[in-house]
Protein backbone atom coordinates (compact mmCIF):
# COMPACT_ATOMS: atom_id res chain seq x y z
CA UNK A 1 0.00 0.00 0.00
CA UNK A 2 2.43 2.41 1.27
CA UNK A 3 5.00 1.65 -2.55
CA UNK A 4 1.47 2.33 -4.27
CA UNK A 5 0.79 5.76 -2.52
CA UNK A 6 4.84 6.75 -2.97
CA UNK A 7 4.29 5.64 -7.12
CA UNK A 8 1.05 7.97 -7.26
CA UNK A 9 2.56 10.55 -5.14
CA UNK A 10 5.60 10.99 -7.39
CA UNK A 11 3.43 11.22 -10.71
CA UNK A 12 1.50 13.74 -9.35
CA UNK A 13 4.06 15.63 -8.04
CA UNK A 14 6.40 15.13 -11.35
CA UNK A 15 3.06 16.53 -13.65
CA UNK A 16 2.77 19.48 -11.03
CA UNK A 17 6.08 20.44 -11.34
CA UNK A 18 6.67 20.08 -15.20
CA UNK A 19 3.17 22.28 -16.10
CA UNK A 20 2.72 25.80 -17.10
CA UNK A 21 0.63 25.76 -13.25
CA UNK A 22 3.83 24.44 -11.45
CA UNK A 23 5.62 27.48 -12.92
CA UNK A 24 3.67 29.63 -12.02
CA UNK A 25 3.68 28.27 -8.38
CA UNK A 26 7.49 28.98 -8.46
CA UNK A 27 6.97 32.54 -10.01
CA UNK A 28 4.37 33.30 -7.20
CA UNK A 29 6.90 32.10 -4.76
CA UNK A 30 9.62 34.49 -5.87
CA UNK A 31 7.41 37.27 -6.33
CA UNK A 32 6.51 36.38 -2.42
CA UNK A 33 9.90 36.57 -1.60
CA UNK A 34 10.61 39.84 -3.64
CA UNK A 35 7.59 41.31 -2.08
CA UNK A 36 7.55 40.31 2.01
CA UNK A 37 11.13 39.69 1.76
CA UNK A 38 12.91 42.37 -0.45
CA UNK A 39 16.53 41.47 -0.32
CA UNK A 40 17.88 45.23 0.03
CA UNK A 41 16.18 45.10 3.33
CA UNK A 42 16.65 43.59 6.51
CA UNK A 43 13.80 41.27 7.53
CA UNK A 44 12.93 43.35 11.16
CA UNK A 45 11.58 40.17 13.49
CA UNK A 46 11.94 36.44 13.81
CA UNK A 47 7.92 36.15 14.30
CA UNK A 48 7.33 38.30 11.30
CA UNK A 49 9.41 35.68 9.30
CA UNK A 50 7.88 32.41 10.81
CA UNK A 51 4.35 34.07 10.31
CA UNK A 52 4.57 35.57 6.83
CA UNK A 53 5.91 32.34 5.67
CA UNK A 54 3.12 30.20 7.26
CA UNK A 55 0.91 32.55 5.59
CA UNK A 56 3.08 31.93 2.62
CA UNK A 57 2.61 27.38 2.72
CA UNK A 58 -0.82 27.43 4.08
CA UNK A 59 -2.15 29.41 0.80
CA UNK A 60 0.30 27.71 -1.42
CA UNK A 61 -1.07 24.81 -0.26
CA UNK A 62 -4.87 25.34 -0.78
CA UNK A 63 -3.61 26.13 -4.56
CA UNK A 64 -1.43 22.97 -5.02
CA UNK A 65 -4.22 21.35 -3.71
CA UNK A 66 -6.72 21.92 -6.00
CA UNK A 67 -4.56 21.60 -9.07
CA UNK A 68 -3.67 17.94 -8.09
CA UNK A 69 -7.23 17.18 -7.57
CA UNK A 70 -8.33 18.79 -10.70
CA UNK A 71 -5.76 16.50 -12.41
CA UNK A 72 -6.50 13.43 -10.57
CA UNK A 73 -10.54 13.58 -11.01
CA UNK A 74 -9.77 13.34 -14.98
CA UNK A 75 -11.26 10.37 -16.83
CA UNK A 76 -7.77 9.06 -18.15
CA UNK A 77 -7.04 8.08 -14.69
CA UNK A 78 -10.19 6.39 -14.34
CA UNK A 79 -8.50 2.80 -14.61
CA UNK A 80 -5.67 3.42 -11.74
CA UNK A 81 -8.78 4.18 -9.26
CA UNK A 82 -10.30 1.44 -10.06
CA UNK A 83 -7.23 -1.22 -9.99
CA UNK A 84 -6.46 0.39 -6.61
CA UNK A 85 -7.63 -2.08 -3.63
CA UNK A 86 -9.02 1.10 -2.23
CA UNK A 87 -10.42 4.25 -3.28
CA UNK A 88 -8.34 5.79 -0.15
CA UNK A 89 -4.77 5.24 -1.29
CA UNK A 90 -5.73 7.53 -4.40
CA UNK A 91 -7.10 10.11 -2.38
CA UNK A 92 -3.61 9.73 -0.08
CA UNK A 93 -1.34 10.18 -2.82
CA UNK A 94 -3.10 13.23 -3.91
CA UNK A 95 -3.23 15.07 -0.62
CA UNK A 96 0.98 13.83 0.32
CA UNK A 97 2.18 15.33 -2.88
CA UNK A 98 0.24 18.71 -2.38
CA UNK A 99 1.81 18.84 0.97
CA UNK A 100 4.94 17.65 -0.42
CA UNK A 101 4.82 20.10 -3.23
CA UNK A 102 3.94 23.24 -1.09
CA UNK A 103 6.41 22.37 1.78
CA UNK A 104 9.23 21.88 -0.17
CA UNK A 105 8.65 25.60 -1.87
CA UNK A 106 7.68 26.68 0.89
CA UNK A 107 11.27 26.01 2.94
CA UNK A 108 13.09 26.80 -0.01
CA UNK A 109 11.60 30.62 0.33
CA UNK A 110 12.68 30.37 3.61
CA UNK A 111 16.04 29.92 2.84
CA UNK A 112 15.96 32.64 0.57
CA UNK A 113 14.08 34.67 3.36
CA UNK A 114 17.70 34.11 5.59
CA UNK A 115 19.47 36.40 3.45
CA UNK A 116 19.44 39.63 5.31
CA UNK A 117 16.37 37.52 7.34
CA UNK A 118 16.23 37.87 11.28
CA UNK A 119 18.28 35.67 13.70
CA UNK A 120 16.20 32.66 14.68
CA UNK A 121 17.03 31.14 17.99
CA UNK A 122 17.26 27.24 18.78
CA UNK A 123 13.95 27.06 20.27
CA UNK A 124 12.21 29.16 17.75
CA UNK A 125 14.02 27.51 14.97
CA UNK A 126 12.40 24.09 16.61
CA UNK A 127 8.46 25.19 16.71
CA UNK A 128 8.51 26.07 13.05
CA UNK A 129 8.49 22.98 11.20
CA UNK A 130 4.95 21.67 13.82
CA UNK A 131 3.38 25.44 12.59
CA UNK A 132 4.00 25.14 9.22
CA UNK A 133 3.09 21.22 9.12
CA UNK A 134 0.24 21.47 10.94
CA UNK A 135 -1.28 24.66 8.78
CA UNK A 136 -0.35 23.02 5.22
CA UNK A 137 -1.82 19.96 6.84
CA UNK A 138 -5.09 21.27 7.65
CA UNK A 139 -5.49 23.77 4.87
CA UNK A 140 -4.68 20.92 1.99
CA UNK A 141 -7.80 18.91 3.50
CA UNK A 142 -9.69 21.91 3.52
CA UNK A 143 -9.22 22.27 -0.29
CA UNK A 144 -9.82 18.45 -1.09
CA UNK A 145 -13.62 19.07 0.36
CA UNK A 146 -13.56 22.32 -1.81
CA UNK A 147 -12.93 20.49 -5.03
CA UNK A 148 -15.48 17.94 -7.20
CA UNK A 149 -13.19 15.37 -6.16
CA UNK A 150 -13.82 14.67 -3.22
CA UNK A 151 -17.35 16.64 -2.93
CA UNK A 152 -20.10 14.94 -2.64
CA UNK A 153 -24.28 16.50 -2.66
CA UNK A 154 -23.79 19.86 -0.35
CA UNK A 155 -20.96 18.50 1.63
CA UNK A 156 -18.64 21.68 0.76
CA UNK A 157 -21.68 23.83 1.56
CA UNK A 158 -22.23 22.69 4.70
CA UNK A 159 -18.68 22.40 5.65
CA UNK A 160 -17.67 25.72 4.38
CA UNK A 161 -21.00 27.50 5.32
CA UNK A 162 -20.13 26.05 9.06
CA UNK A 163 -16.62 27.43 9.07
CA UNK A 164 -18.66 30.80 7.41
CA UNK A 165 -21.18 30.54 10.37
CA UNK A 166 -18.32 30.48 13.49
CA UNK A 167 -16.02 33.53 11.38
CA UNK A 168 -19.29 35.14 11.72
CA UNK A 169 -20.35 34.70 14.88
CA UNK A 170 -17.44 35.89 16.64
CA UNK A 171 -18.23 39.20 15.44
CA UNK A 172 -21.12 38.91 18.28
CA UNK A 173 -18.49 39.39 20.86
CA UNK A 174 -19.45 43.17 20.39
CA UNK A 175 -22.54 44.99 21.47
CA UNK A 176 -23.17 46.18 17.81
CA UNK A 177 -25.80 46.94 15.44
CA UNK A 178 -26.79 43.15 14.75
CA UNK A 179 -27.17 42.52 18.53
CA UNK A 180 -29.11 45.62 18.87
CA UNK A 181 -31.35 44.83 15.91
CA UNK A 182 -31.87 40.80 16.96
CA UNK A 183 -33.05 42.51 20.68
CA UNK A 184 -35.74 44.80 19.18
CA UNK A 185 -36.76 41.86 17.04
CA UNK A 186 -37.11 39.36 20.31
CA UNK A 187 -38.89 42.56 22.16
CA UNK A 188 -41.48 43.29 18.92
CA UNK A 189 -42.05 39.46 18.66
CA UNK A 190 -42.69 39.63 22.82
CA UNK A 191 -45.06 41.96 22.73
CA UNK A 192 -46.80 40.89 19.73
CA UNK A 193 -47.07 37.52 21.38
CA UNK A 194 -48.49 39.07 24.82
CA UNK A 195 -51.08 41.05 23.06
CA UNK A 196 -52.08 36.98 21.36
CA UNK A 197 -52.16 36.06 25.13
CA UNK A 198 -49.06 33.83 24.81
CA UNK A 199 -47.61 34.99 28.34
CA UNK A 200 -45.92 32.04 29.02
CA UNK A 201 -43.59 32.22 25.91
CA UNK A 202 -43.61 36.03 26.87
CA UNK A 203 -41.29 35.89 30.20
CA UNK A 204 -38.48 33.31 28.28
CA UNK A 205 -38.54 35.35 25.37
CA UNK A 206 -37.75 38.77 28.05
CA UNK A 207 -35.26 36.72 29.26
CA UNK A 208 -33.44 36.29 26.63
CA UNK A 209 -33.39 39.78 25.22
CA UNK A 210 -32.10 40.65 28.45
CA UNK A 211 -29.59 37.71 28.49
CA UNK A 212 -28.64 39.12 24.64
CA UNK A 213 -28.06 42.87 25.96
CA UNK A 214 -25.84 41.77 29.04
CA UNK A 215 -23.82 38.97 28.81
CA UNK A 216 -25.18 37.29 25.50
CA UNK A 217 -22.38 39.00 23.35
CA UNK A 218 -19.50 37.84 25.15
CA UNK A 219 -20.92 34.34 25.68
CA UNK A 220 -21.85 33.58 22.05
CA UNK A 221 -18.28 35.17 20.81
CA UNK A 222 -16.63 33.03 23.18
CA UNK A 223 -18.24 30.38 21.64
CA UNK A 224 -17.71 30.66 18.03
CA UNK A 225 -14.18 31.47 18.47
CA UNK A 226 -13.57 28.44 20.04
CA UNK A 227 -12.71 26.54 17.51
CA UNK A 228 -10.26 29.47 16.35
CA UNK A 229 -8.10 29.36 19.40
CA UNK A 230 -4.99 27.24 17.40
CA UNK A 231 -4.62 29.51 15.05
CA UNK A 232 -4.63 32.82 17.97
CA UNK A 233 -2.42 30.95 20.37
CA UNK A 234 0.49 30.16 17.44
CA UNK A 235 0.35 33.98 16.28
CA UNK A 236 0.62 34.95 20.20
CA UNK A 237 2.99 32.49 20.94
CA UNK A 238 5.11 33.32 17.68
CA UNK A 239 4.96 36.77 18.71
CA UNK A 240 5.81 36.50 22.15
CA UNK A 241 8.94 34.15 21.29
CA UNK A 242 8.04 31.20 22.95
CA UNK A 243 5.14 28.70 23.76
CA UNK A 244 3.07 28.59 27.17
CA UNK A 245 1.59 24.55 28.32
CA UNK A 246 -1.69 25.32 26.32
CA UNK A 247 -0.24 26.95 23.37
CA UNK A 248 2.46 24.19 22.61
CA UNK A 249 -0.71 21.77 21.86
CA UNK A 250 -1.79 24.30 19.33
CA UNK A 251 -0.37 22.64 16.48
CA UNK A 252 -1.66 19.28 17.97
CA UNK A 253 -5.32 20.38 17.40
CA UNK A 254 -4.85 21.28 13.88
CA UNK A 255 -3.53 18.04 13.08
CA UNK A 256 -6.80 17.09 15.26
CA UNK A 257 -9.13 18.94 12.89
CA UNK A 258 -7.28 17.83 10.10
CA UNK A 259 -7.82 14.07 11.15
CA UNK A 260 -11.21 14.43 11.19
CA UNK A 261 -11.47 16.55 8.06
CA UNK A 262 -9.54 13.79 6.20
CA UNK A 263 -11.70 10.92 7.51
CA UNK A 264 -14.65 12.14 6.52
CA UNK A 265 -13.11 12.97 3.11
CA UNK A 266 -12.05 9.65 3.22
CA UNK A 267 -15.30 8.46 3.79
CA UNK A 268 -17.39 10.66 0.90
CA UNK A 269 -14.89 10.17 -1.47
CA UNK A 270 -15.07 6.17 -0.83
CA UNK A 271 -18.61 6.02 -1.18
CA UNK A 272 -19.37 8.61 -3.91
CA UNK A 273 -20.58 7.90 -7.62
CA UNK A 274 -17.20 9.21 -9.45
CA UNK A 275 -17.76 11.87 -12.04
CA UNK A 276 -14.58 11.63 -14.00
CA UNK A 277 -13.88 14.82 -16.10
CA UNK A 278 -12.33 14.37 -19.69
Amino acid sequence: MTQRILTLSRYFLRSLLFSLAGLIYILIGFAYWLVMFPPDQHTPEASYYILVLAAFGAGLTFLATLTIASRANQAGHAAWIVRLPSRVEYLTAVLLSSILFATTLQLLLALLALFRGPDLSFSQVLFIPPIWLALNTLTAVLALHATDFVAAGWSRVYLFGLIALFLFGQSLNDKNSLNTWIILRINDLSRSLAGAGWIVVVTPLNNLARWLQQDGPGALGNFFSLPFWPFHAIANAVIGGSFDTSQALAPAVLLLYATLLIMLAADIFANKDLDLTE
